[in-house]
């Protein structure tokens, strides 16, 4: 027994993403859950759960809960690990409703990562705690000199440059240009300006790198009995899933045999495959967590669309292109449209099952959304129809 296609997302909200959001974390969080329910067609009061991620340790289920003015929650949850969450608070949403649990589950990030909190500035305030005692003395002390090490190795052992990379950064802007949510707007980007963007971290440059983004997004879990009531076309989740990998540490994994493949990734499509009875030769599209671009590559083969070290090629052949069999990231992603720890990629996912999106292919059934990597991590397969 499994929970495939017994729960769905009826609703999603999300609020612009911009550099100064002007309102707190916990005010965009409840604009973002307030158009999810309208656009579910449910009443503040129908609330009866939250399942949270962790890296939203500003806002607590006691916040929203007087916030709504909601007189109980009968079910409540966190999902640590940062953008690794995402998806996995839709799990943690899942298995609350096919239990019984719950009824109408709220789940949502809120970030102010440009104007407030940037989570791209050096973790040294963090102390010499548990993995950091490691790292910090040789100067590893961002998230970018972190994936780096991951991104330096791969292109090492697969012989690849700098411009494998690029091809990520300019397919991904390519479409977010074409997204009028996106920050990056009307910004596509040239393999050349790529290429002459200034280091951050080899091999990583600027343009490898994802936005600093204030936004929020929510999306409302139900059972797909209930969906089918409600005002949206629901997605069903056809399955969801987390993975921690071996041997796991927060984006410094180093001590496994490899570092030129995701086991957590590898874990979580596994999963999601085994429940959902689907392969990925089933998934009509593609939203995968783009926090720096060799981590893109690296979940393509992870989750089956590529042998190992073959992602590239994905590329070159224009697969991934809007037009090709399995379009990639099309909104744009956290480096086009914005960074919210890959909450964005699951309202995209949505969008994409019910027809809506801006950039919108045809005949999609299926949508895989993947979440955070270099750390625990989740995934979610998306279905037009139960089946």
């Amino acid at each position: 027994m499994t929970h495939r296609n017994k729960a769905a997302i009826a609703g999603i909200g999300q609020t612009e993403f911009s550099k100064d959001s002007g309102r707190s974390t916990l005010h965009m969080a409840l604009e973002a859950i307030l158009q999810a329910l309208d656009d579910a067609g449910l009443a503040v009061e129908d609330v009866d759960a939250v399942v949270k991620m962790g890296a939203n340790d500003d806002i607590f289920e006691i916040d929203l809960l007087r916030s709504l003015n909601l007189p109980n929650l009968r079910y409540f949850n966190e999902v640590p690990h940062g953008g690794g969450a995402a998806c996995g608070t839709i799990a943690g949403a899942t298995a609350a409703v096919v239990a019984g649990m719950a009824d109408v589950v709220v789940t949502f990030r809120s970030l102010n990562e440009r104007s407030e909190r940037r989570f791209g500035e050096s973790s040294v305030g963090g102390g010499l705690t548990h993995w950091r005692q490691y790292n910090l003395p040789h100067g590893l002390v961002t998230p970018a000199q972190w994936v780096a090490i991951f991104g330096q190795r791969y292109l090492h052992e697969f012989g690849y440059t700098t411009e494998e990379l690029g091809h990520v950064s300019v397919l991904t802007r390519k479409h977010a240009a074409t997204n009028p949510h996106a920050m990056m707007y009307e910004r596509p980007i040239t393999m050349d300006e790529h290429q002459n963007s200034r280091w951050i971290s080899e091999p990583l440059r600027l343009l490898d790198c994802c936005l600093d983004t204030d936004g929020a997004c929510a999306a409302i879990v139900v059972s797909a009995e209930k969906a089918k009531q409600l005002r949206s076309t629901p997605a069903y989740i056809a399955a969801a899933a987390q993975g921690t990998g071996s041997r796991a540490e927060m984006m410094t994994s180093y001590q496994r045999k490899s570092l030129a493949h995701l086991e957590e990734s590898e874990a979580t499509a596994k999963e999601l495959y085994r429940v959902a009875e689907l392969g990925p030769k089933d998934i009509d599209v593609i939203e995968i967590y783009d926090p720096f671009t060799p981590m893109v590559l690296m979940q393509l083969e992870a989750y089956g669309f590529a042998e190992l070290g073959k992602s590239p090629a994905l590329f070159h052949s224009g697969r991934l292109e809007l037009d090709g069999d399995l379009p990639f990231n099309t909104h744009g992603g956290h480096l086009g449209e914005g960074y919210l720890h890959g909450f964005g990629h699951i309202v995209e996912g949505v969008r994409q099952i019910r027809g809506t999106a801006v950039n919108q292919p045809d005949g999609v059934n299926t949508c895989l959304v993947s979440s955070g990597v270099g750390v625990p991590t989740s995934g979610v397969i998306l279905s037009k129809e139960p089946y």
